[in-house]
């Protein structure tokens, strides 16, 4: 039995390491990511944990663990932001507001594909300008979901989560950890 990360993500490799788990091979699917059609954001982060999980190539009795982190405002979905203006405008959208951040797992065996995602509230502070100029010039913001990394300086933007912080970070540790034993892996092992 191989163990297969779906993910070229540093920080969901991070914290699987935190589980004591590492993977045996790292196989990041390419998908199509384009949100549907009035899609809302929880279900649409869930498919895209399931498509992904299900685009990794691997043998029948290999574990694939894959997930997908989707920043929600209101009814939107706020992705990857393609440029410096898109996230200035993320940015500017969240500031001083509440919003979501969803992540999806699933973990496959075979057949079998064990599902879960974790809702946290997330409030950002009322943000200058100078701040969000500040911010946008580490480069922080490139491959990141909403344009924010709460691991990394961002974490300075937000004074108040409801959630999980690995599950905002990409990888909800605890919900992860019950998917991998369903699937027969060893955690802390």
């Amino acid at each position: 039995m191989a163990f297969i990360l779906g993910s070229g993500s540093p920080r969901r490799l991070e914290l699987l390491g935190q589980l004591g788990v590492a993977p045996d091979d790292v196989r990041p699917p390419d998908i199509d990511e384009t949100p549907r059609n009035a899609e809302l954001p929880r279900p649409y982060c869930a498919r895209m944990a399931r498509e992904k999980v299900n685009a990794v190539v691997a043998g029948a009795d290999d574990v694939v663990l894959c997930a997908d982190t989707t920043v929600a405002l209101g009814r939107r979905i706020l992705g990857k932001p393609e440029d410096e203006a898109e996230a200035r405008a993320f940015l500017n959208q969240m500031s001083g507001r509440r919003h979501r951040v969803i992540t999806a797992v699933a973990v496959k065996k075979g057949d079998k594909v064990w599902e879960r995602d974790v809702v946290s509230n997330v409030r950002m502070k009322a943000l200058s300008a100078d701040e969000i100029s500040g911010y946008l010039a580490m480069n922080d913001w490139q491959g990141k979901a909403g344009g924010y990394g709460i691991q990394g300086p961002a974490g300075a933007l937000i004074p108040w989560i409801s959630g999980s912080f690995s599950a905002i970070v990409g990888l909800p540790l605890s919900e992860t950890a019950g998917l991998l034993q369903a699937a027969g892996m060893k955690v802390w092992a």
